[in-house]
């Protein structure tokens, strides 16, 4: 077990607040998961963040930047905070959270999945979708874990195949997108450089992504940190709590606004009671 310090951080706000969906918090208090292909257990005591799983070294090569435990979100927030004073009050609620780097096609894959579609059912369809399709890990506990599948293993398959995992109409858009990531047709890399507005119409070349996903994407897999993904939440959100200001008024740093605004208004639907 390695242990970090880590300040400005909160682990279940981060892994449980709708950004990522193979996080699953234990009795104990930890969360344990599986990212880019690695079984990995997190449990934070204040500001200690236990690491079971990876020694020193991977954690500072890998884990510490999945985390985005390196940035000064502490400042990140201050500066958000002078914008508006409802934007510092879910600020100083939510401001554990950190925006993941997690894998470009399986965040893409994840929020296909996530459209008309509930944070606990996503996590359903994402582990069957792991169970049936990716590679085992190996491991010396008795429960199984398996990576996200690659997009050429899912390019291979059809719609129908996946009925497993019981995805519905997003089957297809699965297919598709997998399709186009695996033979170069849409690289995530690429994107990740483009101006925004060119990056969302390259995703939006996916059968079935729409603006949203393709924010969602943008944000969550390639932490493009301008992208402020709308949702009905969000929508509803923007037009109660901020009816003067855009998702370009929250600047360079908007996708952290956006997460800090989504989780606070999540935690406090009293704000929408009409």
């Amino acid at each position: 077990m390695f242990v970090f310090n880590a300040t400005d951080f909160d682990l279940a706000q981060t892994l449980d607040c709708g950004q990522a969906f193979r996080w699953k918090e234990q009795a104990d208090g930890s969360f344990e998961g599986v990212a880019f292909g690695k079984l990995i257990n997190f449990k934070q005591d204040g500001s200690s963040l236990y690491i079971s799983g990876a020694d020193e070294m991977e954690f500072n090569s890998l884990w510490k930047h999945y985390l985005d435990l390196e940035p000064d979100y502490g400042k990140i927030r201050e500066d958000l905070s002078h914008l508006h004073p409802v934007l510092k009050e879910a600020a100083e609620f939510a401001g554990g959270i950190r925006i993941l780097n997690q894998e470009p096609w399986e965040a893409l894959c994840s929020f296909i999945i996530s459209q008309n579609n509930n944070i606990p059912r996503i996590k359903g369809i994402v582990e069957r979708l792991c169970l049936n399709f990716g590679e085992k890990i190996e491991f010396e506990k008795e429960k199984e874990f398996y990576t996200f599948p690659t997009a050429e293993k899912i390019a291979a398959l059809t719609a129908e195949d996946l009925s497993p995992i019981r995805a519905g109409f997003r089957a297809r858009y699965i297919i598709d997108a997998a399709q186009r990531v695996a033979s170069g047709e849409i690289d995530l890399e690429s994107i990740r450089k483009m101006e925004i507005s060119q990056a969302r119409h390259e995703l939006m070349k996916i059968t079935g992504v729409g603006i949203k996903v393709a924010d969602c994407t943008l944000l969550y897999g390639l932490h493009r940190l301008d992208c402020f993904p709308l949702d009905v939440w969000m929508k509803r959100a923007m037009t109660v709590l901020f009816p003067d200001l855009t998702p370009q008024d929250f600047g360079k740093y908007g996708g952290i606004a956006q997460q800090y605004i989504f989780h606070y208004s999540r935690m406090h639907p009293e704000l929408f009671n009409t």
